[in-house]
């Protein structure tokens, strides 16, 4: 397993065991990848990471389009193999996370346990930064002074 966040290594580690997960990918819902288990190549990771932000934004739209409340679970299930895709929030914010499954394991012990692993991890989740400064109320005319001072004006 490969981790940006460290605080995501004890969640994700307790879901594998318990799943049987063959691929895992804990993402923001940008595509920027957190977390990653099974991928072989960095091209894949990014690959997935872009299509499975990409699948859950349009699921929202499609929502937001025909008024029903947001999708956020999008599954498919082949005979060999399926795909649980699914939206959830965090201290940190949205996060999708892509679990691929093979016979060896059912749809419903994926969603018990990955809903398992959203509670590990939002209290796992270090609280949110601070958020910025707001700017000062004379900042617009302190620019501009500058901006004049700098080209002479």
């Amino acid at each position: 397993m490969r981790s940006v966040e460290p605080w995501v290594v004890a969640p994700l580690e307790g879901f594998l065991g318990e799943s049987s997960a063959r691929l895992v990918l804990i993402m923001t819902s940008a595509g920027q990848v957190i977390a990653q288990h099974g991928f072989t190549r960095a091209l894949d990771v990014m690959s997935a990471a872009a299509l499975g932000a990409g699948i859950m934004a349009s699921a929202q739209e499609l929502a937001r389009v025909i008024t029903w409340p947001a999708f956020t679970t999008v599954v498919h299930q082949g005979t060999r193999q399926g795909h649980f895709l699914a939206r959830f929030e965090t201290p940190r914010g949205v996060m999708i996370g892509l679990v691929v499954f093979g016979s060896e394991t059912s749809l419903g012990l994926v969603q018990l346990f990955f809903n398992q692993l959203v509670l590990d991890l939002k209290h796992a989740a270090p609280a949110e930064k601070q958020p910025p400064q707001v700017l000062p109320a004379d900042f617009e005319k302190e620019l501009n002074a500058s901006l004049r001072t700098l080209f002479g004006r």
